[in-house]
């Protein structure tokens, strides 16, 4: 008797869950929870199911990845997680509609036809670590806002003493706890001999610091060990976009944008540091920018070449070699 095939499609947004069962290729009724407190209700209804049990979700940010991580810890149950990119296999199932039930349905589908690729849970710390760093990152973005706040307010006399005042106050609350979260980082990092290890080796760069290292590695160190350094750079969204159709249109290559924003801020000001104080890299630098491309592209450029050397030297367990980087050219005197 042939064994019972689950293929389950969950379409995941910030409030609400959307669960398509397939057995057997048949689509039971779609099932609603919401997020992030019916993550424990989904995995109690799958586990009833008989047979094999696979999931499929779609990478959405990190309301995605808390449900990845449950579903992985649940006995009997495999997770797959695949790319916003796959939307061109639901333009192939010629559906007329686009629900949260229809996108469901169709991850189901995907799963029952795609080959299936398991998510490999990250380790408990690297988790720890992501989740620590995005709210460092959170603060970061609040405490500069705050500061510009207060350059407008004690631009004018109008502004009472008393809102200056507490205005100052909120940015040394922010500055405390920033702190406080940056520590915990490293104390996560410490804990832990494989974040130690990168951790050694990317602060081996000049203008990666401890900042620029805790926001670096939280966002690397959860990635599937098997994603090569260009796969790095797509889920960045650090490769280019082409713009090129007939004889008309003709624009030039900009970065794609299409991945993890958090990634490309942790390494926005490493690359300008980087780019004044490391001779190979401010090398390769004023070769970019020597190319009539903007200085916001060539810093596009570092970024993008940085994140090839971090995955190198990762791989390898070595430490920064600028000449790989970029060789710099010999000058001879005359």
């Amino acid at each position: 008797m042939r064994e019972k095939m689950n293929t389950i499609g969950i379409d995941v947004s910030c409030k609400e869950l959307v669960v398509v069962v397939m057995v057997n290729g048949k689509a039971r009724k779609a099932k609603s929870f919401d997020t992030p407190l019916g993550h424990q209700s989904i995995i109690r209804s799958l586990t009833k199911l008989k047979g094999e049990t696979k999931v499929c979700i779609e990478a959405t940010g990190v309301y995605h990845f808390d449900l990845a991580v449950a579903l992985s810890r649940a006995d009997n149950i495999e997770v797959m997680v695949i790319p916003k990119a796959a939307h061109n296999f639901f333009k192939v199932l010629m559906t007329r509609s686009k629900t949260d039930t229809v996108d469901a349905g169709n991850l189901a589908i995907y799963a029952e036809r795609m080959p299936f690729d398991v998510w490999e849970r990250p380790a408990d710390e690297c988790i720890s670590l992501k989740a620590t760093a995005r709210r460092i990152a959170a603060l970061n973005k609040q405490k500069t806002q705050t500061k510009n706040q207060l350059h407008a307010l004690v631009s004018t006399v109008e502004t009472p003493a008393l809102v200056i005042e507490q205005t100052e106050k909120l940015i040394d609350v922010l500055d405390a706890q920033i702190k406080t979260l940056r520590d915990s980082a490293l104390n996560i990092i410490y804990q832990n001999e494989e974040l130690e290890q990168a951790y050694t080796l990317i602060t081996g760069i000049k203008g990666i610091a401890q900042a620029s290292a805790v926001q670096i590695l939280s966002e690397l160190m959860i990635l599937p060990k098997n994603m090569t350094a260009r796969q790095w750079v797509a889920h960045a969204g650090l490769d280019p976009r082409i713009f090129d159709s007939g004889s008309s249109v003709s624009k030039k290559p900009r970065i794609s944008k299409v991945g993890n924003k958090y990634i490309r801020q942790a390494f926005y000001m490493p690359a300008l540091v980087s780019s004044r104080f490391e001779p190979n890299i401010k090398g390769y630098y004023h070769l970019i920018d020597d190319n009539g491309l903007k200085k916001v592209q060539a810093v596009c450029a570092v970024m993008r070449k940085l994140l090839h050397a971090i995955h190198g030297m990762l791989r390898t367990n070595k430490e920064f070699d600028g000449a790989r980087f970029y060789t710099l050219p010999i000058t001879t005197d005359s």
